[in-house]
């Protein structure tokens, strides 16, 4: 059923997003009509999987599902399932009252982005819905410009095409792939064109091996018992088990402990693990592609990194060339950011002026694609030809050879400082475009409110600047430093 309430919202607000709450309990489908509701969200409910599953035929698609999984009849499982069927992507966010890791593993596997147990946390669930929206809003940007070989290998470049002919070849094979190069050379661009090339039809799991310490690593890779260790309240499925059979990307394997890299060993060797803190053996069917901006060899001549480790994953290497020794590829990538990125920020640029173009294509590039993607992102929200220009002539952290890794936090640094900006002008912007009406600007933004008011917080900007604020605001943007 749904309440007759529920379509109550403005129809005239098109960015107002829909939520449907597909649960049997009353209390549980009446609490998340009134908390989406007073948020801003249309609301309809249904309290059995069968009326979600016909209004999902009749060709409706909610922005969101919040989605219960234990249900009579037809569960929540079973609705994912259709949805597969369907053909149609729904962001879901599945909810129960048993915490069973089974079912955890294969709502995600069935495509959940995330899973909260009852009765809910108000601050959990408002996380939760704020990151699935986020996250599914980046994703249909992603689709615009589709992994296919003509994007992830732009040009003509011999080398990038021996790169992808290698790809192609070993994509159906289930060997390990050691991925090598600098930091932003794409090197998870190319794992993922890898995965979408495999023909595996479950998920794309990655992880940063430099992320996280030991101990931290050990529970996000394998998963732990509840009680392996102090705050472990529930059990928690690993990477390994999400990915299924599906394929796990180790990003930054240079990093990895010694302990664990004797773990991922057993994995590769055996195919078995077991979770933290437990003693059931647990098999692996995930493909591992490796990458690393390190000199692997180096690291075990130093004693570092595992010799035999080292030999499994060095099954198929690909080292990928960095952007400044493949200038062809520049202006293709610069285009190909435009048109993603163009409607991203509402920028009025259709094209790169051909200046840009051409000093794009002399400059060095030590931080890679990654380096110039920013670089177009900065142009699109300040599109200033000499600032840009200027940008090219300041001096560049200095990079180290990819042996030691000592670029990795000046580039870290330079990345977030590049996304800080970037956000802050687009929600400027957006703010300036509904008059400083900070509930519309959070709906068109697709972030939750109380977000959007910390970040004007952190900035300073707890009301709308007046002309000379803003003048002063967009200069010292413009004057941070670049990337």
């Amino acid at each position: 059923m749904h309440y007759p309430g529920s379509m109550r919202a403005d129809k005239s607000e098109s960015e107002k997003r829909t939520v449907w709450v597909v649960d049997d309990e009353d209390g549980t489908r009446n609490y998340l009509w009134d908390f989406l509701s007073t948020r801003g969200y249309e609301v309809q409910s249904f309290d059995s999987g069968e009326q979600a599953i016909r209004r999902l035929g009749s060709g409706q698609r909610p922005s969101l599902l919040l989605l219960d999984i234990r249900m009579p009849h037809i569960g929540g499982l079973e609705v994912m399932a259709q949805l597969e069927k369907l053909g149609k992507r729904v962001p879901t966010i599945v909810l129960s009252g048993v915490d069973q890791v089974s079912t955890v593993v294969k709502a995600m596997r069935l495509g959940a982005s995330d899973y909260l147990l009852k009765p809910l946390n108000e601050a959990d669930l408002e996380l939760a819905i704020s990151k699935t929206i986020a996250h599914h809003a980046a994703a249909e940007l992603q689709e615009l410009s589709s992994l296919t070989a003509d994007v992830v290998f732009p040009s003509s470049n011999r080398r990038m095409m021996q790169i992808k002919a290698i790809c192609d070849q070993v994509a159906r094979a289930d060997v390990p792939v050691l991925l090598l190069g600098e930091s932003g050379v794409g090197k998870e661009v190319l794992a993922r064109y890898i995965h979408a090339q495999s023909g595996r039809n479950e998920p794309f799991v990655k992880v940063n091996c430099a992320a996280l310490p030991a101990d931290l690593l050990e529970s996000e890779l394998f998963g732990h018992e509840r009680g392996a260790f102090t705050g472990a309240m529930r059990e928690k499925p690993g990477k390994f088990e999400l990915a299924g059979e599906g394929t796990l990307l180790m990003d930054e394997i240079g990093e990895m402990s010694p302990l664990l890299q004797a773990k991922l060993l057993h994995i590769l060797q055996d195919g078995e693990y077991a979770r933290l803190g437990g003693t059931r053996p647990m098999r692996s069917e995930a493909r591992i592609l490796a990458a690393t901006n390190k000199r692997l060899q180096e690291l075990v001549a130093a004693g570092a990194f595992r010799e035999d480790l080292y030999f499994r994953l060095n099954v198929i290497t690909i080292e990928v060339p960095p952007l400044r020794e493949r200038p062809e590829d520049i202006v293709p990538l610069c285009r190909r950011f435009v048109e993603r990125y163009r409607l991203k920020y509402k920028s009025s640029i259709q094209e790169l002026p051909r200046e840009l173009e051409q000093a794009f294509v002399r400059y060095h590039w030590p931080g890679n694609v990654r380096q110039l993607e920013n670089s177009v992102k900065r142009f699109l929200i300040l599109p200033d030809l000499q600032q840009a220009l200027a940008e090219l002539q300041k001096p560049s952290p200095q990079r180290e050879s990819p042996a030691t890794g000592q670029d990795k936090l000046s580039l870290k640094e330079l990345s977030a400082e590049a996304a800080e900006r970037a956000e802050k002008e687009v929600i400027l912007r957006t703010l300036e475009e509904v008059n400083w009406n900070r509930k519309q600007a959070a709906r068109q933004l697709n972030i939750c409110y109380k977000s959007l008011l910390n970040k004007l917080r952190r900035w300073q900007l707890g009301s709308r600047p007046d002309s000379e604020e803003r003048e002063e605001v967009q200069v010292a943007s413009a004057g941070e430093r670049g990337i």
